[in-house]
């Protein structure tokens, strides 16, 4: 039995058997035409009145699901919307196995139904073509990534869903256990630890598509459960490690979506990337780099200007467009990135604006000739403490681009972007964190920085970004025990908390631990750019709400109170 759109012209005379779900019905001039769907598309059926299921056919409403013989004929009319515009079935026999509620939307692409309607009745939504499509998207993404890897001899193993609780980066969801009351296990929010393990243990290729939890705030590229592209190799460094998953990605780019990559794939330094881009996932689609202007106000008499970075954007020919009120919501918006204001002038034979009157003439005949104004451009500058300009005028420099419609939606942009800051400094927790994770390896020439210069300790990890998302992360593994200790160290680590968090993984170094690294691709994501979308939720087949609900089967729910005891657990009004 074939899918609907795997027959064409060619099967004219055919006899087939049909299965699916009706998606529309017309009476034209007594003869019954009926869309049937399955989940590769429509084939119309014809039933004339002389037809012996010609009053079964008229009773059939939509999402009937019905199974259908005939023969294969060729269209009066062609339809080239449809894959199979060229052909119908003439009907001979037909059954309904199993007939349906009106539905509470359209089944189209182009439904209005709002979201949570159609997360709420998901087991329908997932009818409408795009979503289907999607998930096959998905599964053939997956397919394409268990065959590379097989071939370059990795090995798939699965590492365990209930683990051990090491609170370092986003919030456990936290599992309680009934056998042993008081104590919880936590859902992984990687498999870390356990990879790593994998390596002591001597697999050296280990591969896996495996589920990761994280509690924490969603938005429309993150779920609370999502699918990692997870690998770890022995006795690799990250050049072999990113040359692998470059390939990896073009394979599937070209397998997906007959697409080829050009490789190798820019690589592009953290420190560059936020000091032109001010982001660590740029999206190369369009251009706006971040310019530093610093020097041109060396000698300023402006004193919000002096002892400070300033940078600027600048948007070439479109000065016009820019109202003053504009100009107001972007100066609102940079805000909500901690920048006091933004500054603007505009070149129109004179440069005009916010500071304009400020400035000296030298100051305005430096900035008109370091950098080219032509009439019709407008600078957006931003000053103050590095990371604020740089983060602000990052954000900016994406909204501008899709204000603007900078950005070719139909372009891909890949790049790696390496070096990254083994810390970062954390205002709530007043210390340095670890950027990534505390197993992350040090460049063999910071190593002594680890204690001694946190600040200027650069890492040997490496993120793979597309078009402004990151899809994929990893690093050199931290395999030797005494360099792990400084790490810890330099976390302010105890050796009561390393032991209460890490004690099993620590102990294990000690055991001919390989070098070893890896990187996880973030399944969803990847499918998500491929799937031309930027909600998440259309290519997960189950997806939560950003309140990390399931609408559906409406979880997160009440538990009752012999559960609650089974376990051990009390619940307490707040």
């Amino acid at each position: 039995m074939k899918f609907n759109t795997e027959y064409n012209i060619n099967d004219v005379g055919e006899k087939v058997v049909l299965n699916g779900w009706v998606a529309k019905t017309r009476n034209l001039g007594g003869v019954l035409f009926i869309d049937l769907r399955d989940r590769s598309g429509i084939i119309q059926l014809v039933v004339k009145p002389d037809n012996a299921f010609y009053g079964l056919a008229s009773t059939l409403h939509n999402e009937y699901v019905i199974k259908v013989i005939g023969i294969i004929v060729k269209r009066e009319s062609i339809n080239k919307n449809l894959e199979t515009g060229e052909i119908e079935v003439e009907v001979q026999n037909l059954e309904i196995l199993n007939k349906s509620l009106d539905v509470p939307f359209s089944l189209t692409d182009d439904t209005t139904a709002l979201e949570d309607t159609r997360l709420k009745y998901r087991y329908l939504d997932l009818r409408r073509n795009a979503l289907n499509k999607n998930l096959i998207l998905r599964h053939k993404i997956m397919m394409a990534t268990r065959n590379y890897f097989d071939s370059l001899g990795f090995i798939e193993v699965e590492t365990p869903m209930l683990c051990k609780s090491t609170p370092e980066g986003a919030r456990d969801y936290l599992v309680p256990s009934r056998v042993n009351k008081g104590k919880f296990y936590a859902l992984p929010q990687s498999p870390q630890l356990f990879k790593q393990l994998l390596m002591v243990g001597g697999i050296e290729k280990y591969f896996q598509i495996t589920k990761c939890f994280r509690d924490e705030d969603l938005r429309a590229d993150r779920q609370p459960e999502f699918t990692q592209i997870d690998m770890e190799m022995s006795f690799a460094d990250e050049f072999e490690i990113m040359d692998i998953t470059e390939k990896l990605i073009a394979k599937i780019f070209k397998d997906v979506k007959g697409i080829d990559v050009k490789l190798p794939l820019l690589k592009m330094k953290w420190d560059d990337a936020m000091d032109k881009y001010g982001s660590d996932k740029p999206d190369l689609r369009f251009d706006l780099p971040i310019i530093d202007i610093t020097n041109i106000f060396s000698n300023t008499n402006i004193e919000f200007l002096q002892n400070v970075l300033i940078n600027t954007i600048i948007v070439k020919n479109k000065a016009s467009q820019f109202s003053r009120k504009d100009i107001d919501n972007l100066t609102d918006y940079v805000k909500t990135y901690k920048a006091s204001g933004l500054a603007y002038l505009k070149m129109e034979d004179v440069l005009n604006g916010s500071i304009a009157k400020l400035l000296s003439d030298e100051e305005k005949n430096n900035l008109i000739k370091e950098l080219n104004l032509e009439n019709n451009d407008i600078l957006f500058i931003v000053s103050g403490k590095k990371n604020i300009v740089k983060t602000s005028l990052g954000a900016l420099r994406l909204k501008l681009g899709h204000d603007l419609n900078l950005i070719n939606q139909n372009d891909y942009k890949l790049l790696w972007v390496t070096d990254f800051p083994s810390f970062e400094w954390s205002e709530e927790e007043n210390r340095f964190m670890a950027m990534h994770h505390p197993f992350t390896a040090p460049k063999d020439e910071d190593i002594d920085k680890l204690l001694n210069d946190k600040e200027h300790c650069y890492s040997k990890a490496y993120d793979i970004v597309i078009n402004g998302y990151e899809v994929g992360g990893g690093s050199i593994r931290i395999h030797q025990e005494d360099i792990q200790e400084k790490m810890f160290e330099a976390l302010e680590l105890t050796k009561e908390d390393i032991n209460e968090k890490f004690g099993f993984f620590v102990n294990a170094l000690k055991y001919g631990t390989p070098p070893h690294g890896g990187l996880a691709l973030g399944l969803d994501r990847l499918t998500m750019i491929l799937a031309g979308t930027d909600n998440i939720r259309d290519v997960i087949a189950f997806p939560k709400t950003a309140n990390a609900n399931d609408l559906m089967s409406e979880c997160p729910s009440e538990v009752s109170d012999k559960q609650l005891k089974e376990l051990g657990i009390k619940k307490v009004s707040e």
